[in-house]
């Protein structure tokens, strides 16, 4: 019997007109100009409004085995690594499990405290997503984030569901979902309202 592959997630705050991130991305603001001040800024809000949502989403990534990102999402270094950039989270990053860093450029797995190792993939995203999916053994890989990763990954057809967290405002520049993404076919399996955001699963379907 054929051992089934783990299941590729997307888990994505974006705005009502489908952006994950504004311009000017700097160490203060990971997600870069997205209307407000603060950390995870107006687009990520919503996950640290109660203690209960934290905890909610601490519970949400527990349920993955292995994380793909991008370079920006890891960081605002640019080019050869000039410098020992260890990730916006500090010592105990919230992951606890591999992390797959896109890049073109090599650099040695980086181990933080609490489980997590960020490994550094410069062979493309279906060698990140093998990888990963060796890492996470029968729990999901998380595609998960920046928007332009998220892209490549559903241009190639390598997502299986897609997790938005819809914020009620409008940026009209940044990075988004679904740009240079060919025609798509959607099953909505979950949608939930909130005050700050909507939840809504879709299935991508082949």
């Amino acid at each position: 019997m054929t051992e089934r592959p783990s299941k590729v997630i997307c888990d994505l705050s974006v705005s009502v007109d489908g952006y994950a991130a504004g311009l000017d991305q700097t160490e203060q603001r990971p997600f870069g100009d997205d209307a407000s001040d603060g950390w995870g800024g107006r687009l990520h809000a919503w996950m640290f409004e109660t203690p209960e949502r934290r905890q909610a989403e601490l519970d949400r990534l527990a349920t993955v085995g292995a994380f793909i990102m991008g370079r920006n999402m890891f960081g605002p270094v640019r080019g050869a690594w000039d410098r020992q950039w260890k990730g916006w989270w500090g010592d105990d990053p919230p992951y606890h499990t591999p992390v797959f860093v896109l890049t073109h450029h090599p650099r040695s797995p980086q181990p933080m405290d609490g489980g997590t190792t960020f490994h550094f993939v410069t062979d493309g995203i279906e060698s990140a997503l093998r990888q990963a999916r060796a890492a996470a053994g029968d729990r999901y890989v998380s595609v998960h984030g920046g928007a332009t990763t998220v892209n490549q990954y559903l241009a190639a057809g390598l997502i299986d569901e897609l997790r938005l967290h819809i914020v009620p405002f409008t940026l009209g520049v940044g990075t988004r979902l679904f740009a240079g993404v060919p025609p798509l076919d959607l099953e909505q399996v979950e949608s939930r309202a909130a005050e700050s955001v909507t939840h809504v699963t879709y299935r991508v379907l082949r």
